[in-house]
């Protein structure tokens, strides 16, 4: 059994790989027993990993950082200096890739930021862009602006705000979208010929509101962490 570590800017997450099915898993949980090895793909500080590490000490388990490589498998990285594109946006690119193998794919990965990336039907990261997440842009205008305020109920929606807190949230989520459409709009393919793939911890909020067929993959860092593993041994 092998305990894949997602270390984000905000969160640690982690998932249990038992002969390719991936179940999220609390740390309290783990079967350290039964943990083979450790594969780590990290954004974050690197004190976040200190419990994992001290757990893996104790029980003699190895820890292997993932990184990005020119190319795995059949994908292939979209920047020239491939050492530059953070982990995670590569992992969420191959396992975009290799679950629909035979559509283009745009990945919207949105956290603390949100990133999005663009991969070929043939594999080829085709590059992305990283912009604020919804809190971000929010604190960020907040932080920035004297009059300008919002609050902790208003819902995000695409509709115009009639009230600050709906004309700031709003604009953070149109922003977003707009990054998503114009994503979609470098391809140039046909809808049936594309897979649209939400993540992160809003990814379920900008899918409920993309107005055409996509699909939310919670543990899409995951699968990339397992698509890793196959291709390094």
């Amino acid at each position: 059994m092998r305990l894949l570590v997602d270390v984000g800017n905000t969160a640690v997450k982690l998932g249990l790989d038992n002969d390719g099915d991936i179940a999220l898993v609390n740390e309290a949980d783990i079967p350290w027993r039964e943990v083979s090895d450790i594969v780590v793909a990290q954004v974050g500080h690197a004190n976040a990993l200190e419990s994992i590490t001290h757990h893996a000490a104790c029980h003699s388990i190895s820890i292997r950082q993932a990184t990005v490589t020119p190319t795995l498998g059949t994908v292939r990285c979209g920047y020239g200096q491939y050492q530059n594109l953070g982990i995670d946006r590569w992992l969420a690119v191959v396992a975009s890739h290799y679950l629909y193998p035979h559509k283009h794919c745009v990945v919207v990965d949105s956290g603390t930021a949100t990133k999005v990336d663009v991969v070929d039907i043939s594999g080829q990261h085709l590059g992305g862009w990283i912009l604020p997440g919804l809190d971000m842009m929010i604190a960020s205008l907040l932080a920035n602006t004297e009059k300008v305020f919002s609050d902790n109920t208003s819902l995000f929606a695409q509709e115009l705000g009639c009230n600050t807190p709906n004309a700031v949230k709003n604009g953070a989520l149109v922003s977003t979208l707009g990054a998503v459409y114009t994503a979609i709009a470098q391809l140039e393919c046909d809808a049936k010929d594309m897979q649209v793939i939400f993540a992160g911890g809003y990814g379920e909020l900008l899918q409920q509101h993309y107005e055409k067929p996509s699909i939310f993959i919670d543990d899409l860092v995951f699968k990339g962490l397992k698509n890793w593993c196959d291709f390094v041994r």
